[in-house]
């Protein structure tokens, strides 16, 4: 398991500012108005609600024209409901505070039993996965979570980092492992299989929202990675160019139409990959809905 995460600094210096803010607030608004004090408290904890809205409203201009299915208003509203509880508990408590909740396993009970190598995404950590993590610690399969650093670097970068962990899930089991990756987790990974060159140090490769055709929101960013995830751009052009002809291990891509990050919802899709449509979740959601995680780890692990 990584030692440090720096995404997990700057996540918790986020939390305690909001914290500070929201207990400056109440103090100094509860005598003249306690209505005014709490609702201030709750305007600046749920402050991401509002940019999940704007989100939504983009996927609904965005979607006009994709080949997905374009999501009614009625599950936009729901989507972006769901996202509002599910993203706190991921960025502020998982990813800032409990990173290293669930260690890697590698341990001898795994031999002979298939491991996972789970890849998160854009401004994330291990500590997404937790959930998945318990799951699968539950049932004895080797598995490591890795740390894509540094946060704001290229993609093409993390694939050392990608390297060490599928080593190290093969060295322990004596197999392949598959690979479950969200977001930018996914051209990581097919960043690292073509630094690789061996489609076979891969049994499969899970995405899950991942914009395999890069995202309109990606226009807006000013960083490495982010930049690379630009529609059309030079990046994702070189790795299809590159990948084109290669053999790869079987692809299978989790994609939704209400993805509030990866937009428009059919870029999370690759072209011969077993493409699964995911009605009515929102891009982190869809890491933690039901049937995603079911029917994924019966995938990679048959459980």
């Amino acid at each position: 398991m990584p030692p440090t995460s720096r995404l997990a600094r700057l996540q918790q210096a986020l939390v305690a500012a909001l914290a500070a803010a929201a207990l400056a607030w109440f103090v100094t608004h509860w005598r003249a108005s306690p209505v005014n004090a709490v609702a201030g408290v709750l305007v600046i904890a749920f402050a991401h609600a509002w940019v999940l809205a704007w989100e939504g409203i983009l996927v609904w201009f965005v979607s006009r024209g994709d080949t997905a299915p374009r999501p009614s208003p009625a599950e936009l509203a729901a989507a972006w409901w769901a996202e509002v509880w599910c993203a706190p508990r991921v960025f502020y408590w998982r990813q800032p505070f409990r990173w290293r909740a669930v260690p890697d396993d590698l341990g001898s009970h795994t031999r002979g039993k298939r491991g996972i190598v789970f890849i998160h995404g854009f401004v994330c950590n291990r500590g997404l996965w937790t959930p998945w993590l318990e799951r699968v610690r539950k049932r004895g399969h080797a598995y490591v979570a890795v740390n894509l650093e540094p946060v704001f670097g290229s993609i093409d970068d993390y694939a050392e980092i990608i390297e060490s962990a599928v080593r190290d899930v093969a060295s322990a089991t004596g197999m392949p492992p598959v690979l479950v990756c969200h977001s930018m987790g996914g051209l990581a990974a097919r960043a690292w299989l073509r630094k690789a060159a061996d489609a076979s140090r891969a049994h499969r490769v899970i995405t899950i929202a991942s914009p395999h055709a890069g995202t309109w929101l990606a226009r807006f960013s000013h960083v490495i990675n982010g930049s690379q995830m630009r529609r059309g751009g030079s990046w994702l052009l070189q790795l299809a160019a590159d990948e084109a002809g290669r053999p790869r291990p079987p692809f299978t891509c989790w994609y939704t139409h209400c993805d509030n990050i990866v937009l428009p919802a059919s870029t999370a899709t690759l072209a011969g990959a077993d493409n699964r449509l995911v009605l009515g979740a929102a891009h982190v959601d869809l890491a933690f809905h039901p049937r995603v995680m079911d029917e994924t780890l019966l995938l990679a692990l048959g459980m």
